[in-house]
Order: structure tokens, then sequence, then C-alpha cells
């Protein structure tokens, strides 16, 4: 992607993020697809690790249902800051980040 592709639209449509950028494209990605790929360092590291099959989920995310964004703001002019509805919120999508977990759409 190159550096001057900006996102021109960003709007929440049915289960995700639908962002229409200055080239044209328009992508749509998925809020489970965004919440499973969150870039930050705990999520990276937990990703990395085997599953394990004996994992209790906490109360918080038992009760927050299936992920859904609260918030969504932007970083300088590179990324966006997801908080999601587990309460999550450590996350930053760079732009690059959401166009390729993006579907054309």
């Amino acid at each position: 992607m190159a550096n001057d592709v900006r996102p021109t639209s960003l709007k929440r449509e049915g289960d995700g993020l639908k962002i229409e950028w200055s080239d044209g494209v328009a992508t749509f990605a998925a809020w489970r697809h965004l919440r499973a790929h969150c870039p930050c360092a705990s999520c990276l590291d937990e990703r990395a690790k085997p599953p394990d099959p004996f994992r209790v989920l906490s109360e918080r995310e038992v009760g927050a249902g299936p992920p859904a964004p609260t918030a969504m703001r932007p970083v300088g002019h590179y990324a966006y800051q997801i908080t999601w509805n587990d309460g999550h919120d450590t996350g930053i999508y760079p732009l690059e980040l959401l166009r390729k977990l993006g579907e054309p759409g």
C-alpha cells in the first residue's frame, strides 16, 4: 500500500468495519477478524503460545458477547486504536494492517 493511501470513510456496517480508501478501493473486515488479529504485544504473545484446552474465560469475556468496538479513535495519521467490548484497548491498528485485514467490499 502506498504511503499516501488514506481512509476517506470508515463506517460500522453490520458486524464489521467498511473502509473506503483514497485510491478508490473499499474493504470490509468483520469485528471478530479484527479482534482476533489485534497487533498489541500481549495478543501477539498469546497467539504465539499453543492453545490451552483448560483455559477458563473470565466473567468479563463471557459477558462481553461477540467482539464489537465500543470506541475507535485515530492515532496520528497512521493508525486507529480500538476499544473492545471485552475491555481490551491496547491494540493500535496501523492503516496498512487495516487494509490487509479487509476483504474487498
